[in-house]
């Protein structure tokens, strides 16, 4: 058997599940059989260009005639092929870094969102039922779980800063502090609002549900978790990019 073959099919992620074992990834092995030489072409390119098939995919799915759909369907596979053949690529040239993992699995998970979501405004548009809007909703929630309580779990096992360093680290307040240091944390806490984080939960769903004004506040928390996914995942992968380990560890929010 071809040698370059066989390297590559060595690369191929053992752990697939049943349709990138034995459809896209071989697939994706046959391409980079073709460019896996090409210098200019790297892991982190096809990265990309996987999540702009995908993207792509996604407005296809929107325009919602069936000539659309068909290619749209072609379209993400096309992007997963792409997905399959970055690490595979990786691995062949023993390129594999946890900041090309870490830029992979973040676009994987804003495809997930946009190609799902795109999938459910289309069902809605050819149904009228709201019905498959909130099961995407529950279906993406829940596929983002999976993924959270590991990471959770992990963290909570690795972790070196204990609730005691934390302490120290956090501007000291209360009862017996003094005007001028309540003041200063009080000063330091409030930008936090914009933090999006469960406490504010309570207090937008609240306030929404009160004042009548589910709409702008469905605004404002689909705007701040945008901004936020989007400079947490910046900020993650900067850590990990520069090698920042000493860092990594320590909690900057979710």
């Amino acid at each position: 058997m071809n040698t370059k073959f066989e390297r590559l099919w060595e690369t191929k992620n053992k752990n697939d599940e049943w349709w990138s074992s034995f459809i896209t990834a071989p697939l994706a092995i046959l391409l980079n059989y073709l460019v896996v030489d090409l210098k200019f072409l790297t892991p982190n390119i096809l990265t990309i260009l996987s999540f702009a098939v995908s993207c792509f995919a996604a407005i296809l799915i929107l325009i919602g005639t069936y000539p659309a759909v068909i290619m749209a369907a072609i379209f993400i596979h096309l992007g997963h092929i792409f997905d399959c053949m970055d690490g595979q690529m990786a691995r062949y040239r023993g390129l594999s870094s946890t900041f090309g993992s870490y830029f992979d699995k973040v676009t994987d998970q804003i495809k997930v969102f946009i190609l799902w979501g795109a999938f459910a405004y289309t069902a809605y548009q050819q149904t009228q039922n709201i019905l498959v809007i909130f099961l995407a909703f529950i279906g993406v929630s829940f596929y983002y779980l999976r993924g959270y309580v590991k990471y959770v779990a992990l963290y909570l096992n690795t972790s070196k800063v204990t609730s005691e360093q934390s302490q120290k680290i956090a501007t000291p307040a209360g009862p017996g502090s003094g005007m001028a240091i309540n003041l200063k944390w009080l000063l330091k806490e409030q930008p936090k609002f914009f933090d999006f984080d469960e406490g504010v939960f309570i207090f937008l769903l609240s306030f929404g549900l009160i004042f009548d004004q589910m709409v702008p506040i469905l605004w404002i928390f689909a705007i701040g978790q945008v901004y936020y996914g989007i400079y947490r995942s910046w900020q993650r992968g900067s850590r990990i990019y520069y090698a920042q380990d000493d860092v990594l560890l320590s909690p900057i929010g979710k």
